[in-house]
């Protein structure tokens, strides 16, 4: 099935998007596994992202591939390991938000694809994936972040939740629901853990583990679709002046003078998800001064000393510039999957379960 390759009139064409995709492709391990970047890490996050951009870039074959590798790597209990190294792993810990992701990525295919077939072979690894995650949902409603491995085995739960992984796990929940819609397998245990972990997002962010000088922690509960309409205009206005650098992007981390690309697409990404699409346009232009010319991305730029850091260009920033593309262009249905028009939307489901007690004292905070 062939479909059309994105482009955004007077930023990039369909060729230097297709350029684009073929940069990361050309970086896939033989397994299938996409890495950072070659020799570095690989982790199912960022994995699948890679996956699902190379798909919409028309490297169609190394996105199969990718996903076969996700499959044969996941674990009986559902989870990922954290980190992969050429196929060995060093880090054997579980984290949640990265185990949920490949919900997203896989109706991301159906919108692209409409391979039933697929979904059928990939959707009992998704179901185990989301069932891990939600078994450990915390009583404030958000995700513990991660689970440690010893000895061979699930061993201790960090009963931490982060904000911008607890964003992206409700993003995937909605996936997996619209899934389990698609092939009438209702999942309800997802629909109720979505709906508290949405009216977290919403009502209770103080509750998350403060990691408030990542930029990803500021737009990412829009990004997940957690938060929309006046109050996303209104959390993104809150810190627009501390991470956005006019004409260069935005800021990973509030101290350092440094943008990078893939958090400044995310923001793209949110911004025309809640409708904002002329500041996601100039964000769009702006960080296209990371483009090397073989069609990948620098990860960031420090502006003081006028120098690219780290010196190499990663696959999951090629990834986010090609499905903000396609976002900001329509080209594919899947340019949907961060809009969300097409996911399962959670009510106020969480609001009365919270009901009159205060969300600290059911959370054990005092």
């Amino acid at each position: 099935m062939a479909h059309l390759i994105p482009e955004v009139p007077g930023v990039l064409t369909a060729d230097q998007v297709a350029q684009t995709a073929a940069s990361i492709a050309a970086m896939q391990e033989p397994s299938g596994a996409v890495p950072w970047t070659p020799g570095d890490k690989v982790d199912v996050w960022n994995h699948v992202e890679a996956a699902m951009a190379m798909l919409v870039g028309g490297q169609v074959e190394a996105a199969e591939r990718a996903y076969e590798w996700v499959l044969r790597t996941q674990r009986a209990d559902g989870s990922w390991p954290m980190k992969i190294v050429a196929g060995t792993v060093e880090d054997h810990s579980g984290e949640t938000n990265m185990s949920a992701y490949l919900a997203v990525g896989v109706w991301h295919h159906w919108l692209v694809r409409r391979d039933r077939a697929f979904v059928d072979r990939f959707w009992p690894a998704v179901r185990a994936g989301l069932d891990w995650v939600v078994s450990l949902q915390l009583p404030s409603g958000g995700i513990a972040w991660s689970q440690e491995w010893a000895e061979g085995r699930p061993a201790r739960i960090n009963t931490d939740a982060l904000l911008a992984g607890s964003s992206s796990i409700h993003h995937a929940l909605a996936a997996g629901c619209a899934l389990a819609d698609l092939l009438e397998d209702p999942q309800p245990e997802w629909e109720f853990a979505g709906a508290r972990l949405a009216h977290a997002l919403r009502d209770h962010r103080d509750l998350f583990l403060d990691k408030s000088e990542f930029s990803m922690d500021w737009y990412y509960p829009v990004l997940g679709g957690a938060v929309r309409g006046e109050a996303a205009e209104a959390l993104l206005k809150e810190r627009w002046d501390v991470f956005v650098e006019e004409g260069l992007g935005i800021r990973c981390v509030r101290e350092n003078p440094w943008v990078t690309g893939a958090e400044t697409c995310e923001l793209v990404m949110a911004l025309e998800a809640n409708g904002d699409r002329d500041r996601a346009l100039q964000l769009f232009a702006d960080m296209q001064h990371l483009r090397h010319e073989n069609g990948s991305y620098w990860t960031g730029w420090v502006f003081p000393d006028q120098v690219n850091w780290p010196g190499e260009q990663t696959t999951y920033t090629a990834a986010a510039v090609i499905l903000a593309a396609d976002q900001l262009s329509r080209t594919t249905p899947g340019s949907d999957i961060m809009r969300g028009e097409t996911l399962v939307t959670f009510g106020d489901l969480g609001a009365r379960c919270c009901g009159s007690a205060d969300a600290r004292s059911v959370a054990g905070v005092s």
